[in-house]
């Protein structure tokens, strides 16, 4: 039976599926904050995972609570604004223009964390539905709704096939996506 690897080896195996994550369910704005949260929790319980845990399951699973800390704690937080916008008038920016990270600040919070962990992070169904809370069915269910909803405000993305949708996204997380 082999041992388990040194926790620098999983971070290094890891960390860019973690941070996806991270973006995509809270924003690049406390992303870093909560991937760096996420590593220094994963730090400490390291040495009692099982060797043959899924470690990269466990990792996103860390991500998920950490993320629903972050949202928690800016749901306390006010936030000043200059004046207050007409909540009746049309929106300024076209959803066209939108890129992916934006696209998916729009989704329900279930939908939204149902397609960074099954299309970013690459978790089966099963995991996802554990992390969440609830059955596979009903984890396909809102990762088929968020990618639909995608497809209907994020430019290009009906055109494109599973894997271009997943590759697509893996990238445009951090940086600005080219409509076709």
């Amino acid at each position: 039976m082999r041992g388990k690897p040194p926790f620098e080896a999983v971070v290094a195996a890891h960390g860019a599926t973690v941070l996806r994550v991270c973006r995509a369910v809270l924003g690049p704005a406390d992303a870093d904050d909560a991937w760096s949260e996420t590593f220094l929790s994963a730090l400490r319980a390291y040495p009692d995972l099982p060797a043959d845990a899924n470690v990269e399951a466990w990792l996103v699973t860390i991500a998920h609570r950490k993320a629903i800390d972050v949202t928690r704690a800016a749901a306390r937080r006010a936030i000043p604004v200059a004046e207050i916008r007409d909540a009746t008038a049309a929106p300024a920016a076209d959803s066209r223009d939108l890129d992916l990270a934006d696209a998916l600040t729009g989704l329900p919070a279930k939908q939204k964390q149902a397609v960074a962990y099954h299309y970013l992070a690459g978790l089966p169904y099963t995991d996802v539905a554990v992390i969440l809370g609830g059955s596979t069915d009903a984890a396909r269910r809102a990762a088929a709704d968020g990618i639909a909803t995608l497809r209907r405000f994020y430019p290009g993305a009906a055109a494109r096939g599973a894997t271009a949708r997943r590759a697509t996204a893996r990238g445009a997380i951090t940086k600005r996506a080219e409509p076709r």
